[in-house]
């Protein structure tokens, strides 16, 4: 029973992310006047398929993890030679007809729906669980570490942090994520201490020397709608730079691959998330939705990131990027993305079945 709970929980949790994100596609197209001939929930045959007044069909596939839209004439954009063979009429409603900026806004319209996505589910849970969203951790100093970096720059123990370079501080968890940004080079740091601002600077460590005062916690309250949009809003931008800052430390080699997972790490999760409530499993979609919008923006041939490069190198060279190398591009960018899945994959099989060891 648990096992079919779950993978309820998945096919909901994906559904959710990815119809949003191929939805936005889809409105940008029928905007823009480019025909969309597929929008597909899953891939492989079709379980329900339909078609709509504009000629588009609907379906959800039998493997549910994931889904695409298919705009009429996407594939020949490295193909100019193509198009161009086409007659006026075959031209109608073709991606090509569109202006570049048409085509930006196409393909960059999944990613600006998860972040709506996740900004209104965010702003919902500040509005009705709070405490689901809310770092109640405030960022006063409990301890400074003898003869750390913080304590050579003269912090001390009671004092609140209010800014960490040009990031303003609320709680602690900002606290840890900007100490990750100022990697490698000095951080500006403004504190309060006794109702005064002191400015301290300081240098790059694996550690600052600083813990949390762990009896100064804020009791998270329901906000009203405007406050709850801005709250929402920082949630998400908190989200999208703490997803960078694993990224980065990952490609680097600070943080272990091991810690990457694949749609068996998000059924777990969801599975749990659909056990502890309603409100639960929005925050999860939030942050998965956050997690898709910012993959996709990767800038790899296959994503939307690497689309959206092209669009602007073409923009500033005045040049099409077509013929072989990007062939070659688009075949490298879907060997990352399988040796990405694989390693996803024997992270959570390894895990489950205990293979590390």
């Amino acid at each position: 029973m648990q096992i079919l709970v779950t993978i309820a929980a998945l096919l909901i949790v994906l559904g959710v992310v990815v119809f949003v994100h191929e939805l936005g596609h889809f409105l940008a197209a029928r905007w823009a006047g480019v025909r969309v001939d597929t929008f597909s929930i899953g891939f492989g045959p079709a379980i329900v398929k339909w078609h709509d007044k504009r000629g588009t069909q609907w379906k959800i596939a039998c493997l549910p993890l994931g889904g695409y839209v298919s705009i009429y004439g996407q594939e020949d954009m490295f193909n100019r030679k193509k198009y161009k063979e086409l007659s006026p009429d075959q031209k109608k409603g073709h991606y090509l007809s569109a202006p570049a900026w048409k085509q930006f806004i196409i393909i960059g319209a999944g990613v600006f729906m998860n972040f709506v996505l996740a900004w209104l589910l965010y702003s919902s849970l500040f509005m009705f669980k709070p405490s689901l969203v809310s770092n109640t951790q405030l960022p006063v100093i409990g301890q400074v570490v003898q003869e750390s970096v913080a304590f050579n720059a003269g912090v001390r123990a009671g004092d609140t942090i209010v800014r960490i370079d040009d990031e303003k501080i609320t709680n602690w968890g900002e606290v840890i994520l900007a100490k990750e940004l100022a990697s490698g080079r000095d951080a500006d740091v403004l504190i309060v201490r006794e109702d005064k601002l002191i400015q301290v600077k300081l240098a790059p460590a694996e550690r600052w020397g600083m813990v949390a005062d762990g009896a100064r916690k804020a009791e998270p309250q329901n906000q009203n709608l405007v406050r709850a949009l801005y709250s929402g809003a920082r949630k998400t931008y908190y989200e999208s730079k703490t997803l960078l800052v694993v990224l980065k430390q990952i490609i680097t080699g600070e943080r272990s691959s091991k810690q990457l997972g694949s749609f068996i790490t998000i059924a777990e999760y969801s599975g749990k998330a659909i056990s502890d409530g309603f409100f639960t499993l929005l925050s999860l979609i939030a942050l998965l939705s956050v997690n898709l919008g910012i993959l996709n923006l990767m800038p790899l041939p296959v994503l939307d990131g690497g689309y959206l490069l092209i669009l602007i190198i073409e923009a500033i060279t005045r040049r099409k990027l077509q013929g072989r190398g990007m062939e070659f591009a688009i075949m490298a960018g879907w060997v990352l993305i399988l040796g990405l899945f694989l390693l996803t994959m024997w992270n959570d099989l390894a895990r489950v079945f205990g293979l590390n060891g």
